[in-house]
């Protein structure tokens, strides 16, 4: 599904990643951590085809296709999607009207739009501009809802837990185990994706094949997430990263 091949990137002249590989197969999700700074968000912005966001050396493969200089609009209409951190406040944007434009990417109908706002809970929202006044959980829910109506086959997913409430989090992770198909058999799974997460706490409701973790602008593969996180919140990243890079030498 998608491929980085000896990746480099670099924001205003900075180099931020160097020789970057990652491999996410076809129905496989995988979970990225790495310390504030590292670059795990501009990874993502680089991947959806964020111009600000050089690349320097290196590749992106995604459905098989070099998409390197493809612009974002055309990575999207090839499957790709993303729920941001930090989204945009439009006061001149009406959600209702972003939602139905969704919809039509994702070939969805009106009644849609409506059962799964409801089902996040967002259904009063509709008529607001887009994200002025939401609160945590009303951004997270909203990213989600747009996702859904999109239905990408390549799902990003930039920190879903943070900023939200324990009663949230649960209905957050069900809301991304059914856009990720986790539900489903292993066999039968399309699409695929990453989660980037700090505290963790969304890997208790979404399952993951496996995680990355993203230190000094290298990337190294761990296959057990959550004894992963939790030698991270014991050990910090940098005696963590060492003992996962002298394991995958051995």
């Amino acid at each position: 599904m998608l491929r980085l091949e000896n990746l480099s990137i670099e924001v205003g002249g900075k180099r931020i990643l160097q020789n970057v590989n990652l491999h996410v197969r076809e129905g496989e999700v995988c979970v990225l951590f790495g310390p504030n700074g590292s670059g795990k968000t501009s990874l993502l912005m680089t991947i959806l085809g964020n111009p600000r966001y050089k690349v320097c050396s290196g590749r992106i493969l995604f459905k098989g296709k070099d998409i390197t200089d493809l612009p974002t609009q055309e990575r999207v209409r090839m499957g790709m999607g993303i729920a941001f951190q930090n989204p945009a406040k439009l006061t001149n944007v009406n959600f209702a009207e972003l939602l139905r434009y969704c919809a039509t990417v994702g070939n969805k109908s009106e009644e849609e739009i409506h059962e799964y706002a409801k089902m996040l809970g967002i259904e009063g929202l509709l008529e607001r501009k887009l994200n002025v006044g939401f609160s945590g959980g009303e951004l997270k829910r909203s990213e989600l809802l747009q996702l859904m109506l999109m239905n990408p086959d390549f799902v990003m997913l930039d920190e879903p837990d943070s900023g939200i409430d324990i009663d949230s989090m649960a209905l957050i992770g069900k809301v991304i185990n059914e856009l990720l198909e986790r539900e489903r058999e292993k066999g039968e799974r399309k699409k695929a994706g990453i989660i980037i997460t700090h505290t963790g706490h969304i890997l208790e409701h979404v399952s993951v094949d496996y995680g990355m973790i993203l230190y000094r602008g290298r990337m190294i593969r761990v296959e057990n997430p959550s004894d992963i996180l939790e030698a991270i919140s014991r050990d910090g990243y940098e005696e963590v990263y060492e003992e996962c890079l002298k394991l995958s030498q051995n």
